[in-house]
């Protein structure tokens, strides 16, 4: 049996478990090769879907907003995560969000820092608590901890996979609110591409969501495909430390891929603010129709029955 290929260009090994399990079940189920492509220069992956390098994007797609606006013709098909998925850390002694004011949140000048703005609105704390940018070349990769631990800072936010460090350093977890934004994961492809493989595509998304209920019901089945190659691409030796990663990722993953309109504007706005996306109505570049289709043939929840 001939398989169709969908190469899938991503640029941070973080995203290898999700990719792979999409990968594994794509193969075994739907008849599709699933080539994981990464590409890691900023450059080279924005320009990946435009030059026959990839088919679908799956890592951060803010830009492509921007080259909405700039013509040309973008789709966003799925949404399998809606939430920041960020946890906020702060020195021993804090104890409530109302001691931020008048101090600054340490931020990465990297993965949507507009974000942190939004977070701050939604919370009441815009114009209150400062915003300080901090380059991983000065403080390493997710670095931005220690200025909270010398007293420069009062808080940030943290990946999962880094929080192991500032834990060690006195730093605690503050329990607040969740950003919603569309978020890791989402996934997007040109129009002509998603017009001339709309088969494919829905294949293809059938895959997305068996992969993510595979991962979310079929934990142990799943942590042998991601115990592999994305255990070496992400440079993990210990395997109690990937399925803690595993975990974090999983928890914020939604089998029924929709983003909701509080997702799709805070999106947009920070494409707006980093990348100059001004000028169109961001709904347009959203088609769901494969994900409402197979909601709607009772797909999503035959598969939730049968896995869980």
């Amino acid at each position: 049996m001939s398989m169709d290929t969908v190469r899938v260009a991503y640029r941070d090994d973080d995203r290898t478990p999700v990719i792979y399990c999409i990968k594994e079940i794509a193969a075994k189920y739907y008849g599709i090769d699933v080539e994981a492509v990464k590409i890691k220069p900023y450059g080279d992956f924005e320009a990946s879907l435009f030059n026959d390098t990839a088919d679908v994007l799956i890592d951060h797609v803010e830009f492509l907003y921007a080259e909405a606006a700039n013509g040309k013709k973008i789709t966003f098909f799925c949404a399998p995560r809606i939430v920041r998925g960020l946890d906020l850390m702060v020195p021993g002694h804090v104890e409530n969000v109302s001691e931020f004011i008048g101090k600054s949140l340490a931020v990465r000048d990297s993965g949507r820092p507009h974000a942190v703005t939004l977070w701050l609105r939604m919370m009441g704390l815009e114009g209150k608590v400062g915003v300080a940018i901090f380059k991983d070349a000065d403080v390493g990769r997710w670095g931005q901890w220690k200025k909270v631990a010398s007293g420069e800072c009062i808080a940030c936010f943290m990946d999962p996979l880094y929080q192991a460090e500032p834990l060690q350093a006195g730093l605690k977890f503050l329990q607040v609110p969740e950003l919603n934004m569309v978020s890791h994961y989402a996934q997007a492809c040109t129009t002509e591409f998603a017009r001339k493989n709309s088969a494919v595509l829905k294949n293809y998304v059938k895959s997305v969501i068996h992969g993510i209920c595979w991962m979310k019901y079929r934990r142990q089945e799943a942590m042998q495909v991601v115990a592999g190659e994305p255990m070496r691409r992400m440079k993990i030796g210990n395997v109690d430390e990937l399925e803690k990663h595993f975990d974090a990722i999983v928890s914020k993953l939604q089998l029924k891929p929709y983003p909701t309109p509080q997702a799709i504007a805070a999106t947009y706005e920070i494409a707006c603010e980093e990348y100059g996306a001004q000028g169109l109505n961001p709904l347009t570049l959203w088609d769901l129709h494969w994900v409402k289709e197979l909601d709607d043939e009772g797909f999503i929840d035959a598969l939730i029955q049968s896995t869980a």
